[in-house]
């Protein structure tokens, strides 16, 4: 008769024998396959911005695989469309986990989209590595799970950071807020808040607006009316242009446009036009171009240029950058993949390349450090006009 630790030994022995003849594996993962999800606006109102994000991230897969894949699995990537409506993005997350058994749902887009899908993510038991959206309500409603793995700069502390670093050195003293009134808006906020009580502030001005708002004149008034030097905008593209074409039609000149990270994007640049010239904005990673691109980032862009016949833009690059840190995880985590292993993988690895503005790793599952840099329109691409700026510190 055998006692109770030989046959918890023998109960494992047997569990590892057949993990290794290969008749069990994590969802997702076959002997020849890992099979990954995502979840994009493909049909709503930022579907424009999709394929080049879609094409960073296919970009990287097909490379992996076209080294031989990553311990003799080849992957395969299922995309399915979010709408930028929550509910379809919770079906989505539901397809993806239930139906496709997918091992991990990587870059997937939207604050609320993210927010509303998280959590049915982490129930299944799948990885849910860098969310495009507000990370801090994304792992708030993930539960803080370790499977949750976020690369987006958290926006208050990125507005408090940029804005510390702003009244300092442009003595700046009379702040306004012109915020889109959803979760947004309230983070760009509390931002504001930090930095300006830190330096004994409070706001001249503050104006909401509501999303698809297209006319901003009563909001810039405002501004203007109460004497705002600086002037901190909780934009995302559309609304960063329609504030900046306002200030330019009223003749205010004398004012600093200050976006967080939403409304700083080449987009923006490629957009607006003249309407956005010396615009400043809240960076948390390079936006390259092509003529000032490292030998790095151009043997990438021209490799993009081969694949797509098209030129990248941060997303692609972003979303290229995102996959290959997740697959340092699945590489690191070994032949035996599993959620657990590529935790333990993960949390030691580190990402750095053309797009960061410094080396990254995670702590507490979110990109660490946070680095932030102020940077200005300047002939119709972004300038730095600050040194990097490590948030918190």
């Amino acid at each position: 008769m055998c006692n109770g630790n030989t046959s918890k030994l023998a109960a494992a022995l047997a569990a590892g024998a057949f993990a290794l003849s290969g008749a069990a594996f994590a969802a997702g993962v076959t002997d020849s396959e890992i099979v990954l999800g995502t979840h994009l606006d493909l049909s709503g109102p930022t579907a424009a911005a999709t394929p080049q994000l879609r094409n960073g991230m296919q970009m990287r897969i097909d490379e992996a695989n076209e080294a031989g894949g990553i311990h003799g699995r080849k992957l395969r990537l299922i995309v399915e469309d979010n709408a930028l409506q929550p509910a379809q993005a919770v079906r989505a997350v539901q397809k993806l986990t239930r139906k496709d058994e997918v091992f991990a749902i990587i870059n997937s887009f939207g604050s609320g989209t993210n927010a509303a899908a998280v959590k049915g993510a982490v129930e299944a038991g799948t990885v849910y590595f860098a969310p495009w959206g507000a990370s801090a309500i994304i792992q708030a409603q993930g539960g803080r799970s370790p499977l949750v793995y976020t690369t987006v700069t958290n926006y208050d502390g990125a507005t408090a950071a940029s804005l510390t670093w702003a009244i300092r050195n442009w003595n700046a003293k009379k702040i306004g807020v012109i915020y889109q009134g959803d979760a947004l808006g309230e983070l760009v906020r509390a931002g504001v808040k930090r930095a300006m009580d830190a330096a004994g502030l409070q706001p001249v001005a503050e104006a909401s607006y509501k999303p698809g708002d297209v006319d901003f004149s009563s909001q810039v008034a405002r501004m203007r009316q109460a004497g705002a030097e600086v002037v901190v905008l909780a934009t995302v593209i559309r609304e960063t242009i329609g504030v900046m074409a306002e200030t330019k039609k009223i003749g205010w000149t004398d004012v600093k446009m200050l976006t967080g990270q939403p409304g700083r994007a080449q987009l923006v640049t490629a957009l607006g036009k003249g309407a956005v010239e010396g615009l400043y904005g809240v960076g948390g990673w390079n936006i390259v171009s092509p003529d000032a691109a490292s030998p790095a980032a151009k043997a990438w862009i021209e490799s993009y240029r081969k694949r797509f016949n098209m030129e990248p833009n941060e997303h692609a690059m972003l979303a290229w950058s995102y996959t290959d840190w997740f697959l340092k995880g699945v590489q690191g985590a070994g032949r035996g993949l599993s959620s657990e292993s590529f935790v333990k993988a993960m949390n030691g690895a580190e990402q750095e390349d053309f797009i960061n503005y410094k080396r990254v790793g995670f702590r507490n599952n979110h990109l660490n450090p946070e680095v932030v840099r102020i940077e200005q329109v300047q002939g119709g691409r972004w300038v730095g006009v600050s040194p990097e700026i490590v948030v918190g510190n």
